[in-house]
Parts: structure tokens; sequence; C-alpha cells
């Protein structure tokens, strides 16, 4: 029976990995991209010092690890198979070596498939899930322990030192970005985690007290095991019964609560954060997006290759906010803009833009995405020492490090920069004039975008889309007659 209990754990665990790896990843990415991970001593303890702070550091840790999808589906499905497991094992020591019956087995699996919705909101934080964990590790050493005065010392020893570990009533600092937001899901999880246990422990108690007052009225000989207990063939097929009818049940759940819409807005900001402009084409031509962010980075894609007034109404538009939306004040909008900005040149703005967005992460995190981006738009502007700055603190991440050691030679050096593809490229489309700059975008931005640097073919296909989606007919002219001059 205990290879059939891994059984079910691994199958639940596959069950977990390819959910988020293969329908949920973009929500892995953005979870990655909203923290800055530092490899720094002081770094660590301004985390840890605080109560609840080792389960939110290494909900940090392994959230870095969410560049992947697949590696950060995986910490999940470990995290919350280890959950499972951690409750089974509760749940057989409050069973008393009687065997963990087929309801019991089912119901272990509730703490974990509770956490998995809690993982479905991507303002969750893996902080949560390792305070559970940490929480049923001592619940498990505290029951291992021999009853008398070694387990008290140890629970009176171990009490402050959880407290420090996951957090003052179990509310902890990081177990949601939204600092005002109760967790409910999460205290869920933790309350049946510890309550399976603890019922069985009573069911048992209560039991063998009406086991031991039928004994003394019928005798010993009475004690014995009813036959109509389920063994062997029958007790494996209510377990998998039960299995399957919980398995299916919580999918089901899981399945009604899942943001698959954010799923494909934070895809199509993962590809124009990397770039990825053929894969967006491809992407929109498959299913043509319906949402602001979705129609920013299809325009933006069309125009990085040259299409953008060509095929322009072949996709769906959003007027002028498909071209360059308001930018708003939060942590997720503006970074396609801020992408469009920094593409088109308009450097500055989009230095503001992916700062203020920074600022605007709500569990006050810095972020390892616009500390590259600052990076590279100061070192664009030639503000080399901010930019020095930024570099400094990507050297201590795992994943950027590389990326910074090699940027860091660029600074100061004039002709490498020249030279680079992306920086000395846009380095030559920064207009230094003064001009009027609205959040509205406007045709005088375009235009005076363009005419700074007239061999600036993206702001060229932006100034052409905006005539014609406001239908004007007249500047177009104008503007194509212009174009034609200059090629004389």
């Amino acid at each position: 029976m205990k290879h059939l209990h891994l059984l079910y754990t691994f199958l639940f665990g596959v069950a977990v990995l390819l959910f988020f790896g293969l329908t949920y990843p973009h929500h892995l990415h953005y979870q990655e991209q909203y923290q800055l991970f530092l490899f720094d001593s002081t770094y660590v303890w301004d985390i840890v010092r605080l109560p609840g702070g080792i389960a939110d550091l290494l909900g940090r840790f392994c959230t870095q690890f969410f560049l992947f999808a697949w590696v950060g589906a995986l910490i999940i499905a470990l995290l919350l198979s280890a959950v499972q497991l951690l409750t089974l094992r509760l749940i057989s020591v409050a069973s008393n070596g009687a065997g963990v019956r087929a309801v019991f087995h089912g119901l272990s699996f509730v703490p974990s498939f509770l956490l998995w919705l809690f993982l479905l909101d991507e303002n969750a934080l893996l902080g949560g899930v390792w305070a559970v964990l940490l929480t049923l590790l001592a619940l498990w050493l505290f029951v291992k322990l021999p009853k008398g005065w070694v387990r008290r010392i140890v629970i009176i020893v171990t009490i402050p030192i959880l407290y420090w570990m996951v957090g003052p009533n179990w509310n902890g600092s990081h177990y949601h970005r939204y600092p005002t937001v109760f967790p409910t899901l999460l205290y869920a999880a933790w309350l049946t985690a510890v309550a399976l246990p603890l019922l069985l422990s009573i069911k048992r108690k209560v039991k063998s007290e009406k086991n031991l007052s039928k004994q003394s009225d019928r005798g010993r000989a009475a004690s014995a095991v009813p036959a109509s207990a389920p063994t062997g063939r029958r007790q494996q097929i209510l377990h998998f019964s039960l299995f399957t009818f919980t398995f299916i049940i919580m999918m089901m759940l899981v399945w009604k609560n899942a943001n698959f819409k954010a799923e494909k807005v934070m895809q199509y900001d993962f590809m124009a954060c990397h770039q990825q402009w053929n894969r967006i084409l491809q992407t929109v031509n498959a299913e043509k997006p319906n949402n602001q962010i979705g129609v920013t980075v299809q325009n933006l894609a069309l125009g990085m290759r040259g299409m953008l007034s060509e095929r322009l109404f072949d996709y769906h538009q959003n007027g002028l906010l498909g071209l360059l939306p308001d930018v708003k004040e939060d942590a997720t909008s503006p970074m396609p803009t801020a992408e469009a900005f920094y593409q088109l040149g308009m450097i500055y703005v989009a230095q503001r833009t992916v700062f203020e967005a920074q600022e605007s992460i709500l569990d006050f995190q810095k972020s390892g995405r616009c500390y590259k981006r600052l990076a590279q738009t100061n070192l664009i502007l030639g503000s080399y020492e901010v930019a020095r700055k930024y570099l400094t603190a990507l050297q201590k991440t795992l994943f950027y490090s590389d990326w910074a050691n090699e940027t860091l030679p660029l600074l100061g050096n004039e002709e490498a920069i020249a030279k680079h593809p992306e920086y000395g490229r846009l380095r030559q489309f920064v207009c230094s004039d003064d001009y009027y700059f609205s959040d509205h975008v406007t045709s005088d931005m375009l235009e005076r975008l363009f005419f700074c640097n007239t061999e600036n073919r993206l702001a060229f296909e932006y100034l052409k889309a905006y005539y014609m989606l406001t239908g004007d007919r007249e500047n177009y002219a104008k503007l194509i007659l212009h174009l034609q001059k200059l090629k004389q």
C-alpha cells in the first residue's frame, strides 16, 4: 500500500508540472520579473530579520528559477508533493500505525490542492507555500519525538524559531503581493493539513475507548477486526476510486479558477520583453489579440519587421491606444509600452516609464527586468555611473550576472557603444531637441522623432500608422512626398 501511496503522489506531481509548464508558464515568468534576488548578505539579512523571513527568503530564492518555466513548474510540483506527503505522514502517525484508510489518503491531497488554487493568483507568492511546508515539517518533528520531557523542551524551543521562520499568527510578511490581502486559501491549506491528523487522532482515541468498553463486557476475544473491513484488492480499488474522485473534483476547480485571459496577456508581454518578433507574429496570426497589451505588442512586432503600415488593418486595432497606450500607474501594463518607446528611440520616456513601473510593484520589491532595462537606457544616454549602479546589482544575481559582466566594459567606451548593433543604433535615434511630450501619443511627437533621424524606420512606420488610424490623408500624403524627396 505504501508504494501505491507514492504512485498517487507522483501522479499528482506530474499533473502540477504539466499544468504550470504547458498552460500557465507565463504566470511563472510574471512572478520572476517582479523580484530581484541578490546573493548579498545585506539583502538576505533585510529579509530574514523579520518574522516570516525564512519562508520569504526560500520563496524568493525559488522564484528566481521561474525565468525558465519548466524549472519553475518542477519546483512547484515538488513543493506541493512534499506538502501532501507530510500531511499523509502526520495522518499515518495519528492512526498509530493502524494504516491509512482510503478516505483519509484522498483527503491528504486537499492542502496541496488548496495551495495549487492559491498559486493560480499571479500575486500569490511562493513564500506562503514554504510557510506551510515548514510548519508541517515542525509538526512532523514534534510527533516523531518520544513523549515526555524531551518533546516538551523541543516544542518550547522550536515555537519561537517557527514564529521567526513562518511569521506571526501564521500571517507572514510576504505571502501575497498585496500587503492588505489576507491569503484565505493559504490559511485554509495550513488549517486542513493540521486538522486532518488531529481529527483522525481524536477518532482513534474515541474508538479505542469504545473497544475497551466492549472488551470489559465480552472479553478480549471480541476485539478482533471486523470481517467487513476492506483488505487486499478491495482496499486498492477503494483507494484508487477515492484518489480519482478527489483528483477530478479538484482539477475542475483548478481549471475553473485559472485566469487564462491573464496568461495570454502575460505571454505577449513576455515575448515583447525578449524581442521575439517572429514568434509574436506567428501567435497573432493564429489568434488575433483582443486586449490592449496584445494589440500593442502585435503592432510593435509588425513595426520591427517593417510591415506595420502595410498590414495595419489586417489585424484587430484598438485605435491610437494600440500604438502607444496611455501609461498607467501600475507595474504591468506600462511595460509593453515602454518596450515600444525603447525601440522607437524615445529612451528618456522609456526610462521614466520603466522606473515608475518598478516603483509601482505592490510589495515594494525591485525587478530584474526593470534593472536590466534601466542599465541599458542609462548606458545609451551616457549616464554611465547610474548604469554602473544597476549593473553592479545585477552582478549579484544568478541569471543576470553574465549579461551584466558583458555590459560593464561598455561603460564610457564610446567606440564600442557606437559599434553595438542595438545601443549604437538607438543612441542615433535619440532626439536631443526639446519638444512637448504628452502622456497621449500625438502626431507632433512621432514627427519630431522621425525628422530627428530619418533612418528611424520604426518611427516612420508608427507615424504612417498614426495618420492611417486617424484618417489624416493630407499629412499622410505630405509624409510620403517628403520621404521621396529625401531619397532623391
